[in-house]
């Protein structure tokens, strides 16, 4: 991961003030300061704060969920987020779309696949450039998820953002972006992922352009590590390698735009100062970037595939034990080595519904097709698998150890079905021939042949 100069005018931190600086870890209880003795000691809410700063809690659970789910941050800030706040209009982002949102002239019951949505000339920022493809659930009972496809060419011009609704994971393909927020900044380019919590105000700017890449919107409970089970405490996503940023702030009296996501809405109040002003902060909600290189698969050594749930770097619980909300599963590079096996994902429909995105090379099961910036989408009870390329060359495959290179692709399951927007299904560049690359699989059965 490399580290770039800091955004003009953030204090931060970090001990090396020209550069990035990040607290390893995930779900850690995190303590940072970007001035010496901003934060307090052995207290939240001391009767006076140094620096004449305010103490505010920002809470991304209940106060009375269990300890080891519980999380909240204690600010320090110049200003509380009150003075952040004021009276709010309606804005309209036409192409950002929250569940439950079903389109009358749409079907959403199919195999679809589409190629990278291209970049367009016009200037196009974190916001204006955000387009639905699926939503899921429903945004204001807090269960589901949305998936977006980002296009960038433009920072944020002292303008703010906080989802109320929902909790962000960002997934690049392209180009490099900087998340300046209340709690640190992150840069972020391809092969890392970073997650927004919700509530936490940002600014994106963009560092090399145009961006493109996807977006996970969970509306239900939080993004976690998936429990590892008999694999024990190593491999999968380790926790050591998820990384905080610093606390760093911007004392800066300009003009300046917050806008707001609250229940599937957009709403924006004007305010005279920048929103980022936290010196110092302690808690365990906060936002982080993971190298996806650092991911460690794990797989079958000796014969059978097995499930994809296996390659699951996060996943957000729901309701129902082992059936998640969403899980966020990677599949990049990895060694093939079981005998006697169909090694490519096998022929099956699922309860969960499974959107996949291309961040480089190419995906096993379709060698043809699914590039880098694609995605597709395998509703819930609709079967899927290889196509005939796929089926024959691994069915005919002399079976030595294959290094699986260059490939990096991912999927965001859900418990939910997914519904197309109209710009995935009439915008979009959706292959409208994807569902002929099942066309030519051919009948093998004979019923007098011998078992061999």
């Amino acid at each position: 991961m490399t580290t770039h100069d800091l955004p003009k005018g953030m204090v931060t931190a970090a001990t090396r003030p020209n550069e990035l600086q990040y607290m390893p870890g995930f779900g850690n209880d995190f303590e940072t300061e970007a001035l010496p003795g901003a934060l307090p000691q052995g207290m939240n809410s001391p009767q006076k704060c140094n620096y004449g700063l305010y103490g505010e809690q920002l809470s991304g659970t209940a106060f009375t969920a269990p300890s080891h789910q519980n999380e909240r941050t204690w600010c320090y800030r110049i200003r509380p987020s009150v003075k952040h706040s004021g009276r709010y209009s309606k804005i309209d982002l036409p192409y950002w779309k929250s569940a439950p949102h079903v389109d009358p002239d749409v079907i959403s019951l199919g195999q679809y696949r589409w190629d990278p949505v291209p970049h367009s000339d016009a200037g196009l920022t974190w916001l204006t450039g955000m387009r639905t493809m699926t939503t899921a659930g429903d945004v204001n009972t807090q269960v589901g998820m949305a998936s977006h496809i980002y296009l960038v060419t433009e920072s944020m011009q002292d303008a703010y953002f906080y989802s109320a609704d929902s909790e962000l994971l960002v997934v690049p393909q392209e180009g490099r972006l900087r998340f300046c927020t209340e709690l640190g900044v992150i840069d972020l380019e391809p092969k890392e992922i970073a997650i927004l919590p919700r509530g936490l105000v940002y600014r994106v700017e963009v560092l090399e352009g145009p961006c493109r890449g996807f977006v996970c919107e969970n509306y239900g409970q939080k993004f976690d590590l998936p429990g590892r089970g008999p694999i024990g405490a190593n491999c999968m996503a380790n926790r050591r390698d998820f990384k905080t940023p610093v606390a760093a702030f911007e004392d800066r009296e300009v003009p300046s735009t917050l806008m707001i996501k609250w229940c599937g809405q957009f709403h924006e109040t004007r305010i005279g100062h920048s929103p980022l002003d936290v010196v110092a902060w302690h808690g365990n909600y906060a936002p982080v970037k993971y190298d996806l290189t650092t991911y460690c698969p794990v797989g079958a050594i000796l014969f059978d595939h097995p499930d994809p749930s296996i390659f699951t770097v996060l996943t957000a619980p729901s309701g129902v034990e082992g059936t998640a909300n969403i899980d966020f599963v990677l599949f990049r590079e990895r060694w093939m080595v079981a005998e006697d096996t169909f090694r490519p994902p096998w022929y099956h429909k699922n309860v969960m519904s499974e959107l996949m995105g291309n961040i480089y090379g190419q995906y096993d099961a379709k060698p043809q097709g699914f590039v880098p910036g694609g995605m597709s989408l395998h509703n819930m009870m609709l079967p899927h698998g290889p196509d005939k390329s796929a089926f024959e060359g691994a069915s005919n495959a002399a079976l030595k150890p294959e290094k699986l290179d260059n490939t990096m692709s991912f999927m965001f399951e859900t418990r939910f079905p997914q519904h197309l927007t109209a710009f995935a299904a009439k915008e979009a560049p959706l292959q409208d021939d994807y569902i002929d690359c099942w066309e030519s699989l051919e009948k093998k059965f004979d019923g007098t042949q011998g078992v061999k």
